[in-house]
């Protein structure tokens, strides 16, 4: 019995010590990634952004501002001017009806509203399915592509629930969570903006097809 209580306090102790070195470790590590990580993140925003509207001599991360959208939440708009004027504004959306999970896309947006361009900046759709959302509404095939459409006559919706856009084969859920997140982008975009009269409307809600179909 002496032996047991003469090793419990040394246990302890040991314990101690080790849980105190490793929180010292990894607040060390946090402190000297935490900046690269962030510098990582706004390159890559930076980048996307870029890659989504016209040729600016602003700082479109710099001027962002919250929109709010027809659902009532805010998404960010990052505006995009040359010698002063407007070209543009490239919308951070998401939305949480994917197949997988939330959709998060950036598009691009002239100030007329119309779609200049788009990427998928995070999803977990189904490899191989949903996930070709990424070039599928912007291939220039039947009535995939979104790019230069306008929305200022309504949202986009897939053409199994009555619209125009041809969804991604198999994957009508990421179809629709795609589209809607197009649909919350611009209603954000335009509520700062009521130049072209639009009103915004959001996508319908999805609808699980018999059998568990994408």
């Amino acid at each position: 019995m002496e032996k047991l209580q003469s090793t419990l306090p040394n246990m302890f102790l040991s314990l101690t010590l080790i849980s105190l070195c490793a929180g010292v470790i990894l607040a060390t590590a946090d402190k000297y990634t935490a900046e690269p990580i962030a510098l990582s993140k706004a390159a890559a925003l930076e980048s996307a952004v870029k890659e989504v509207i016209p040729p600016f001599d602003n700082n479109p991360l710099q001027d962002s501002y919250q929109a709010v959208t027809a659902d009532g939440d805010s998404l960010l708009v990052y505006p995009a001017t040359k010698d002063g004027t407007p070209v543009g504004a490239a919308v951070e959306s998401n939305s949480k009806k994917g197949f997988g999970g939330e959709i998060r896309v950036i598009v691009g947006f002239d100030p007329e509203g119309t779609i200049i361009n788009y990427t998928v900046l995070q999803h977990a759709e189904t490899p191989g399915l949903g996930s070709k959302m990424q070039e599928w509404f912007r291939t220039d095939k039947n009535r995939q592509s979104v790019i230069g459409r306008s929305l200022a006559g309504g949202g986009l919706t897939v053409a199994k629930d009555g619209g125009d856009v041809d969804a991604i084969t198999a994957s009508t859920i990421t179809s629709r969570a795609f589209l809607n997140s197009i649909n919350r982008a611009y209603s954000a975009y335009k509520s700062t903006d009521g130049s072209t009269g639009a009103t915004p409307s959001a996508d319908s809600p999805a609808i699980i097809e018999e059998g568990g179909n994408q």
